[in-house]
């Protein structure tokens, strides 16, 4: 998985390594990231288990927002991103 700006920091790095059993969802797949990084959960969710509105999860280069949220299903050779809000001008 890829990740980008401050997520990098809290992950150590440009890429996390993420195993999955083929037909997860991405949820699922957060929640196992949250667990190796737990200054994730803040980042990425509020009001429980919503992702927070400015941060997108993407894909195969397409926002699960327009998929079917954290219940989009991964398969092994699908390209995961993770994008924090950033600022810029």
């Amino acid at each position: 998985m890829k990740v980008f700006a401050n997520f990098r920091d809290i992950c150590g790095g440009k890429t996390v390594n993420v195993a999955y059993e083929e037909n997860e969802t991405i949820g699922v797949i957060l929640e196992d990231l949250i667990a190796r990084f737990p200054e994730m959960e803040e980042e990425l969710f509020e009001n429980g288990r919503t992702i927070r509105q400015h941060v997108h999860v993407f894909v195969n280069g397409k926002n699960v927002i327009h998929l079917d949220g954290l219940d989009t299903v991964v398969y092994p050779q699908d390209e995961l991103a993770l994008f924090p809000p950033v600022a810029g001008g």
